[in-house]
């Protein structure tokens, strides 16, 4: 309302300036001060509401400006004319049009009842000021259209992005929940088996029943490890024929998945240091999965005459994942420094797994051009 009250008091102060100019000149037919005075604050000070109840404002401006224009009393129109833009802008045509023709009449009437020397040049004057105010309406109330229609696309996209996004995830939590619930039914399988054979060699070979014991113990820990996050990512019964349940890779099939991606076009160094061997079956699944779909991003994206490279660090307490592209220079011109990372399916899928096992994962532009992803995943599950 600030504007609309500065404009109210402008108009204000402009019609009691031409007041205060006719006092000095008096004349015959002059309304007194007393009369003058309430008529423009009538005339100005309902513009201050004019975007709050525009309809109100604007039969108030009508009567006023009348009262105005039969007094002689200077600008009075002017309210009215606003009060004509308001409606058009805010209100609609339909009503936009009825003052107007209402705003005709009315100025016809004044114009035949005062019947002065320039009625005539009045008159088209008047009516070139309602011409450019319902010109500079619609034009306005176009803009705002607009301006609604692209907010409220945006609003929908937004709606519709986060909608996918949350798909993604669902279906990649399914997904995993699914490779999980496989290594845990080979972990109880190791336990049965081992088991069985502690039961066999417990008298005639008690080294042997008691490494297969040790073998049961470390193997039931993993299981518990790995039920655990199973139930945490699980979110509902799929249908288990969904997917084929085929033996899950591990990290230590690293070379095979190499060798495909190689087979396929895209030269890949491998860089393994501390061996991978003995990790937890999920952390172990997580670490190809990410892999396997960091090259794959690179295949697709990266560009011709691309080359990767994936370095694996297995420390005493977290397995460090990198994999680079030189990218042809391209990833750094379709992200630039500052603006967020995308967030597609293959992001997400990764970004599930490195959390479920309580690791981190940072993908982004690397120096000087190309692709980087970054992930680090525990050596050891909290059971």
């Amino acid at each position: 309302m600030a504007g609309d009250s500065l404009l109210a008091a402008l108009l204000l102060m402009a019609d009691l300036l031409l007041l205060l100019v006719d006092s000095l000149t008096p004349h015959p037919t002059a309304p007194p001060w007393y009369v003058a005075i309430p008529v423009d604050l009538a005339m100005a000070l309902p513009l201050v509401f004019r975007r709050r109840y525009p309809l109100t404002v604007a039969c108030v401006a009508l009567v006023a400006a009348t009262v105005h224009g039969a007094l002689d009393l200077g600008v009075g129109s002017l309210g009215a004319v606003i009060a004509l833009y308001t409606l058009l802008v805010y209100v609609g045509r339909r009503q936009a049009a009825y003052y107007l023709a209402g705003l005709v009449l009315t100025s016809a009437g004044l114009l035949a009842f005062t019947r002065t020397s320039g009625s005539i040049g009045g008159a088209i004057i008047t009516l070139l000021v309602f011409a450019f105010c319902w010109v500079l309406g619609e034009f306005v109330g176009a803009r705002q259209a607009y301006h609604k229609e692209v907010e409220a696309r945006l609003h929908l996209l937004e709606t519709e992005r986060d909608q996918a996004s949350r798909i993604a995830v669902a279906e990649e939590r399914g997904r995993i929940a699914r490779e999980l619930h496989d290594v845990v039914a080979h972990a109880v399988s190791v336990i049965v088996v081992q088991a069985d054979g502690a039961s066999y060699a417990v008298r005639s070979d008690p080294d042997l029943a008691q490494r297969a014991v040790e073998t049961i113990s470390r193997t039931g820990r993993e299981a518990l490890a790995e039920l655990r996050r199973l139930l945490e990512v699980l979110r509902n019964n799929e249908d288990p024929a969904a997917e084929p349940r085929i033996p899950q890779p591990d990290a230590e099939s690293m070379e095979e998945l190499v060798d495909r991606v190689r087979q396929a076009g895209l030269p890949v160094r491998l860089d393994v240091e501390g061996g991978l061997g003995g990790l937890p079956a999920g952390v172990s699944l997580g670490v190809y999965r990410i892999v396997q779909e960091s090259l794959t991003n690179t295949l697709k994206h990266a560009g011709r005459g691309a080359r990767a490279e994936v370095r694996i660090r297995r420390g005493p307490q977290v397995v460090e994942v990198e994999v680079i592209d030189d990218g042809a220079g391209k990833a750094r011109q379709l992200v630039p420094v500052g603006t967020a990372l995308p967030g597609g399916n293959g992001l997400i899928g990764m970004r599930e797994r490195a959390h479920v096992y309580g690791g981190t994962l940072d993908v982004g532009p690397a120096p000087g051009g190309g692709w980087r992803v970054r992930a680090t995943l525990p050596v050891r599950l909290a059971s």
